[in-house]
């Protein structure tokens, strides 16, 4: 599965200069009309943060991504987080999630 949970670029228009709410409703958008049964759209979760990184955790998923709603896109900043499980099972050999972000 790919999980899509950003859209900086379609159509030739960069969308890196809106919002991260504006963005993630047209990748909603195009990840519906898609006819990949293995692209799936990584719903966003607003105020339970904590439950969902535990629930992330239970299922040995990577991590999360955190964004602020209205942020426009930057590759790393204060504007967003990547919060890895620690323990996830698949991290063995991947260099970056061992050493970025901590």
């Amino acid at each position: 599965m790919f999980y899509a949970f950003d859209l900086i670029w379609v159509d030739g228009s960069d969308l890196r200069q809106q919002p991260q709410v504006e963005r993630k409703q047209q990748l909603r958008t195009l990840v519906s009309r898609s006819s990949c049964e293995r692209l799936m759209y990584a719903q966003h979760v607003d105020g339970a943060g904590k439950l969902f990184f535990q629930e992330i955790c239970a299922r040995d998923l990577e991590g999360v991504v955190a964004k602020r709603k209205l942020s426009i896109y930057k590759d790393y900043g204060p504007e967003w987080l990547k919060i890895k499980n620690r323990n996830y099972s698949q991290a063995e050999g991947r260099h970056e999630l061992l050493t970025r972000g901590r």
